[in-house]
């Protein structure tokens, strides 16, 4: 596995109401006997994405991922999907994860926490994130549900959470209020996330150093 992380000057203070960033990228390439992903990742973007995994409902949820949380995109994964879509779905969490982490480095400045409800037609969905560098997933969803477009299984999305949270080291919390639509609790999954993830990143000017009595998270 190749890990390539880039910090380049920005000079536009606007979303973090500072005059000067450094960027916070990461290029990461993973390959397995299962999977080979290939992803950049710009935490300081505007939502622009590529995605191609073969798998065109989650092709469409990291695409809205990318542009609800503000984070240039670019995914490439060629998976055996003939198989079934478990490996490239879990894998490109485990990429997304180890990307962002990268991209974070000490995690200085950040506001660390995050958490958003989004409402999807019937659905609400609640996340909430501590980029704590303390893995977990607490999951709360409907048992049963349909697969989605036919050939989705709904529980793929809990295992894309696990892999995240897991090697973002990230204390996640989601939850699925009410629901009844497959695709819409799983859109408002990732929307929330993005939005939770967003914040989470975010530079408060007020924040000295690592937000951790610790100092190192």
């Amino acid at each position: 596995m190749e890990v390539k992380a880039t910090l380049v000057s920005l000079h536009k203070g606007a979303r973090f109401c500072l005059s000067s960033l450094m960027r916070r990228e990461a290029t990461i390439n993973r390959t397995t006997s299962e999977t080979s992903i290939q992803i950049t990742i710009n935490l300081d973007g505007s939502g622009k994405s590529r995605v191609s995994t073969g798998i065109a409902f989650f092709d469409h949820m990291l695409t809205l991922f990318s542009k609800h949380g503000l984070m240039d995109l670019d995914l490439t994964a060629k998976g055996d999907i003939e198989v079934d879509f478990h490996h490239t779905v879990e894998d490109a969490g485990i990429a997304i994860g180890q990307a962002m982490t990268q991209a974070l480095g000490d995690k200085a400045g950040i506001r660390r926490y995050g958490f958003f409800y989004v409402p999807m037609d019937e659905a609400l969905v609640r996340c909430v994130v501590d980029l704590s560098g303390r893995p977990f997933l607490a999951y709360k969803a409907p048992e049963g549900v349909s697969p989605i477009g036919g050939n989705f299984e709904f529980q793929l999305v809990e295992e894309f959470l696990r892999a995240l949270s897991v090697h973002a080291g990230m204390n996640l919390h989601v939850e699925i209020l009410s629901g009844r639509d497959a695709h819409h609790m799983a859109e408002g999954i990732f929307k929330s996330l993005a939005r939770a993830l967003d914040q989470a990143i975010s530079i408060d000017p007020r924040v000295q150093g690592i937000p951790s009595t610790k100092g190192i998270l």
